[in-house]
């Protein structure tokens, strides 16, 4: 993980992965670091790594799955969304089968309905991020309003 201090000269960017598994869910991950609660399994872009081979190794060393990316969803970059220090996020939206388990730095992987996620701690900005892709899947993929 990037060292956050108060010289951070550029954000830093991560990802975050939406993961569907068909008729069952999305997959969230329990943090084993602060700030704790659930979060969309992602991470920070490694140099020499492209956000999209970053989203396919994030999901795989938190969830233990093999993603299949289907499209980016969008970026965020609000400098709060983290109070560890700014970042920028590029969701990507992925299906997987099987089901996950936790890995690096989250304690726990599961998969949730939309209804369980209501009574979840989430950390960051996903909450943010969930209902703007359930609102954008609900209008079948066309733009949503930030």
């Amino acid at each position: 993980m990037p060292p956050f201090s108060g010289t951070q000269k550029n954000p830093y960017p991560t990802v975050d992965i939406i993961i569907e598994i068909e008729g069952k869910g999305i997959v969230m991950v329990k943090r084993k670091h602060p700030p704790y609660g659930w979060a969309l399994p992602g991470g920070f872009v490694d140099v020499g790594e492209s956000l999209e081979e970053a989203a396919i190794r994030e999901a795989r060393e938190e969830t233990s799955l093999k993603v299949k990316l289907v499209r980016q969803m969008h970026a965020y970059s609000d400098p709060k969304r983290d109070d560890r220090g700014h970042n920028i996020t590029v969701v990507f939206l992925a299906t997987a089968e099987g089901k996950p388990h936790g890995g690096s730095d989250a304690e726990k992987a599961s998969i949730v309905t939309p209804k369980e996620l209501a009574a979840m701690t989430i950390a960051f900005d996903h909450r943010t991020i969930l209902n703007n892709y359930f609102e954008w899947k609900e209008k079948g993929f066309k733009v949503f309003d930030l």
